[in-house]
C-alpha cells in the first residue's frame, strides 16, 4: 500500500514538472519585430559574414538575443512607455535601446513615400492596430527619445479589431517627407491585453 501511494506521489510531482515547464514555455513566447527595414533590435541580433558589407548594431545587451520581446504598456503617445524609454518600449531589460546619440546606432537607407514595412511574428497575438510615427525634421539626434521628439499623429495606421494576425504582416505606408536622420517607431497594440510592442527604426534620408 505504501508502495502506491509512493508511486502515486511521483507520478503527481512528474505531471505538476511537466505541467509548470509547459507554462513556463507559453510565458515566455516571443513576439514580434519589424524584420523590412531592419529594426534598431533586429541589427543587434544579426550575425553578418565577413563577406557581407552590412552594418549591426553592438553593445545592445539581451536584446541581441530576443528583438521580438520589446513589450510595454500601449497607449503611446498619450500613455504607453515614458520619455527616454520608448525605444525600449519602457521594459528595463532592453534599456540599452534607449542609448541616443547621432552615431550611436547604424542606420538604414530609406526615402520618402510608398514603402511596405514587414513585422515578423513568433507569437501572435490578437491585434488592435499597427501605428507608425517619424521624428519631427529638427528633433535632436543627440537626445533621448520623447514623445516631443515625434509627430503625435501616426503617417500610417491599420486597425485589425481584434484578428489574429499571419507570421508576416505586411503594411504599406506612404513615408513623410525627411531628409537625414529620422527615427521611426513602429507600435503593434494587442486588443486583449494592456500591453503593445515597439520597435524603432534609425532611418537616414536622402533625396
Amino acid at each position: 500500500m505504501k508502495k502506491n501511494k509512493l508511486m502515486v506521489f511521483t507520478a503527481t510531482l512528474l505531471l505538476s514538472a511537466g505541467f509548470v515547464s509547459t507554462v513556463s514555455a507559453d510565458v515566455t513566447l516571443k513576439h514580434g519585430y519589424i524584420d523590412v527595414p531592419p529594426s534598431r533590435a533586429v541589427l543587434c541580433k544579426m550575425t553578418i559574414s565577413k563577406s557581407n558589407n552590412i552594418k549591426f548594431n553592438k553593445n545592445c545587451g539581451p536584446v541581441e538575443y530576443e528583438p521580438q520581446s520589446v513589450e510595454g504598456l500601449k497607449g503611446f503617445p498619450n500613455g504607453g512607455p515614458e520619455d527616454g524609454k520608448i525605444a525600449s518600449g519602457g521594459n528595463e531589460t532592453f534599456s540599452a535601446l534607449n542609448e541616443q546619440s547621432a552615431d550611436r546606432w547604424h542606420k538604414v537607407a530609406m526615402k520618402s513615400g510608398p514603402y511596405t514595412f514587414k513585422w515578423k511574428l513568433t507569437a501572435p497575438h490578437s491585434t488592435a492596430s499597427w501605428r507608425f510615427f517619424i521624428t519631427k525634421q529638427n528633433w535632436d539626434v543627440n537626445k533621448p527619445l520623447t514623445r516631443s521628439s515625434f509627430d503625435f499623429t501616426p503617417f500610417c495606421q491599420r486597425d485589425d479589431d481584434g484578428k489574429i494576425p499571419q507570421e508576416i504582416v505586411e503594411l504599406n505606408c506612404n513615408i513623410p517627407e525627411r531628409s537625414g536622420y529620422q527615427v521611426i517607431l513602429g507600435v503593434w497594440d494587442i486588443a486583449d491585453t494592456k500591453n503593445a510592442f515597439y520597435q524603432v527604426i534609425d532611418a537616414d534620408f536622402k533625396k
